[in-house]
């Protein structure tokens, strides 16, 4: 199955009303999952490690994209309904390594972290 998996951070300081109180949090995961329904799959994740980044979403490529060289794209920022939109598009495009990343994320994207701790939370238990 060509699935993209969508990690977004409800940890510590991501998700939260206290760091973001205007934004609806909950709602955030409802759309990204309706988006997906079952081809693709969105799951919320304890704090990755980049809080200065909040709220964090990383989009993971499908395996076919990734075994073609596509990489997770780490996108912060994520606060707003246009951004999420823009990842529901990008996920009904087929992702990282099949589709650019759409013009509303381009500045949301940053440099995967290199700490063995992020990428571990983004690893099936």
């Amino acid at each position: 199955m060509n699935r993209v998996t969508v990690t977004v951070c409800r940890g510590c300081c991501c998700g939260t009303v206290s760091k973001h109180p205007d934004v609806d949090h909950d709602g955030q995961l409802r759309t990204l999952r309706a988006a997906a329904g079952h081809q693709h799959r969105v799951r919320a994740s304890e704090c990755l490690n980049v809080c200065d980044q909040s709220n964090v979403v990383v989009v993971q490529p499908a395996p076919a994209a990734r075994s073609a060289g596509a990489r997770p794209v780490w996108l912060g920022g994520v606060l707003d309904d246009r951004a999420v939109a823009a990842i529901t598009d990008w996920l009904a495009d087929g992702g990282p390594g099949v589709a650019a990343v759409p013009e509303p994320l381009a500045t949301h994207a940053f440099p995967a972290p290199r700490w063995p701790e992020a990428r571990a939370r983004l690893t099936d238990r």
